[in-house]
């Protein structure tokens, strides 16, 4: 059955032209994923309408419209809790949407909360602490290398070369760095060196399913031994992607804590898990995306589909089957 979706999402070129910065919108969508997006769904049967962001919405459903279903990729402008604010306003209107609810998306963008969460549960992730000022920087105790990073932002927003820290000298003034760009505390744990993985999840409850566990090979060319941000937009000549074989002891590892942590947070219809060996090669907890990337081309759950030989509209229609269902039945 073909449903009427609004699309709704924060399009780069919109908020460069009202005088954001190109570091502000990095998680933002290009107009190529939009039309990736309006196509995969019209190809499915269904009724596309753009909306744009979360207050163009907010207008539009206060002036009384309505869609069957919003396929939400919006990643909102401001605070820890941006990633909640257009399934808040969807809940506010009773308004049927895609992926996770406000308090998933919102605890989730906290990496150290989710961590926390992680962690209480008895699954692995590094030790870590969060860093508010220039005295808890100077008096970090946890042992070296240390990884840094921003608290609250995806896309690896503030991963770079010199996130990875090995001198206590350099402590404060990566700190001061991070900090004097982003504005908020700067989350700082136990740098892992062993391989990396992403796990894509689609579907719900005992219907969620693995697409593929993706290893992320860091080549000659890459900056340094993680997922950063120059790293992820040059990926074609930096990274190396690979599925591995599921009956691999590191894929039934990484699909088993993946499903756990999804379960966790209450994840819907679809999320990525990204997870990294500690030096012993035991798969850590790093984050999890509720709104996971879904560029048709370069984000991660569609390459690693096209690696698993699913096809970027089988995804989409799963996420939407997993949707609509979940309404369905509720």
């Amino acid at each position: 059955m073909g449903l009427f979706i609004g699309l709704c999402y924060d399009l780069k070129t919109e908020y460069i032209q009202a005088g954001f910065s190109t570091t502000e919108v990095m998680e933002f969508d290009d107009e190529e994923t939009i039309i990736g997006l309006e196509n995969a769904l019209g190809n499915l049967g269904h009724q596309v309408e753009p909306i744009g962001n979360g207050r163009e919405l907010v207008r539009r459903l206060a002036n009384g419209k309505r869609w069957d279903l919003i396929f939400n990729i919006a990643e909102g402008i401001k605070g820890r809790s941006r990633e909640a604010q257009v399934p808040a306003v969807c809940e506010l209107f009773d308004q049927p949407y895609t992926f996770s609810d406000p308090l998933t998306c919102a605890l989730t963008l906290d990496k150290a909360l989710a961590k926390r969460i992680v962690h209480d549960r008895g699954l692995p992730t590094a030790p870590f602490i969060v860093v508010n000022d220039i005295a808890e920087a100077a008096n970090i105790s946890l042992p070296m290398p240390l990884f840094f990073k921003p608290l609250a932002e995806g896309s690896s927003k503030g991963i770079t070369g010199q996130s990875l820290v090995k001198e206590k000298a350099k402590l404060v003034t990566t700190y001061q760095a991070l900090y004097s760009q982003f504005q908020q505390p700067i989350l700082v744990e136990t740098f892992l060196p062993g391989r990396e993985v992403t796990v894509g999840i689609i579907g719900n409850a005992s219907n969620a399913k693995v697409v593929g566990v993706m290893e992320v090979i860091f080549t000659d060319q890459a900056e340094t031994s993680a997922y950063t941000t120059l790293n992820k937009k040059e990926y074609l000549d930096r990274i190396a992607y690979q599925l591995l074989i599921s009956s691999e002891p590191l894929a039934i590892e990484a699909q088993k804590l993946a499903l756990e942590v999804y379960h966790i947070f209450g994840s819907r219809d679809a999320a990525r898990v990204d997870l990294r060996c500690d030096a012993h090669g035991v798969l850590q907890f790093l984050e999890i995306n509720p709104l996971p990337g879904l560029d048709h081309i370069y984000s991660d759950l569609p390459i690693m589909g096209r690696l698993a030989g699913v096809t970027y509209t089988e995804i989409i229609s799963t996420i939407v089957n997993a949707a609509w269902q979940r309404y369905q039945c509720g």
